[in-house]
């Protein structure tokens, strides 16, 4: 073996190693872009390894079952900005109405304008058939996210910036017209004439206008 033979053998080293440890992303990102294009249901795991470049054994090697994979794309989409958003709403230091502006952006160029924003149309669609996995996410994302909007009023409530709410209750006006968005975006948007095309951040920013002006108390008009 020649001292170049050595130093291929070396090199490739690494590279099947660093290829190793990128597999699991990689597996993620393949199953998330086939159950948005397929739905959940109908796509196969094998499917999934061809679309990461491994085989059906590999993919099984990092993850137990399909389930276990769409858990995977749940975490590593959405589930996984939340200790990071937490964080910097913690230090926010501007107006709840800002901080609603911004929560409502923030979500929308991480999740609604990225392939994750699929997921939430897939979870609407297939929840009712896999109950653990409508759980997992309920924990994962929906339950944070809830958490995350209340606060955001409760901040608001307290400063006298917002009225008295029941934040529980209030939280889902917020929610439901990001939830619409982004269903329309993978059903009629995908389709749909120019002029009758959706611009997401006017409808965004004309949405948190109308909820501010509905939330605000009185003596700060």
């Amino acid at each position: 073996m020649t001292s170049e033979t050595l130093l291929s053998h070396a090199d490739q080293a690494p590279k099947r190693e660093r290829r190793k440890e990128a597999r699991p992303g990689e597996l993620v990102t393949a199953a998330r872009d086939l159950f948005v294009e397929k739905g959940f249901a109908a796509t196969r795991a094998d499917e999934v390894a061809a679309r990461a470049g491994v085989s059906k054994g590999t993919l099984f090697l990092y993850f137990q079952s399909k389930e276990d994979l769409f858990k995977a794309v749940i975490t590593e989409n959405i589930a996984n900005l939340f200790p990071a958003w937490n964080e910097e709403f913690k230090a926010f230091s501007g107006s709840s109405a800002d901080m609603l502006h911004y929560a409502m952006d923030l979500w929308w160029n991480n999740v609604g304008n990225t392939p994750a924003s699929g997921i939430v149309k897939l979870i609407f669609s297939e929840a009712q058939n896999f109950p653990e996995i409508a759980a997992f996410y309920q924990r994962e994302v929906v339950e944070p996210g809830t958490h995350l909007l209340q606060s955001i009023l409760q901040r608001g409530v307290d400063s006298g910036e917002f009225c008295a709410m029941d934040t529980s209750k209030s939280v889902f006006s917020i929610i439901s017209p990001m939830i619409f968005l982004m269903m329309w975006k993978h059903s009629m948007g995908a389709c749909a004439a120019s002029a009758n095309i959706v611009d997401p951040q006017e409808f965004i920013h004309l949405h948190v206008d109308l909820l501010i002006n509905g939330v605000r108390a009185k003596n700060t008009l």
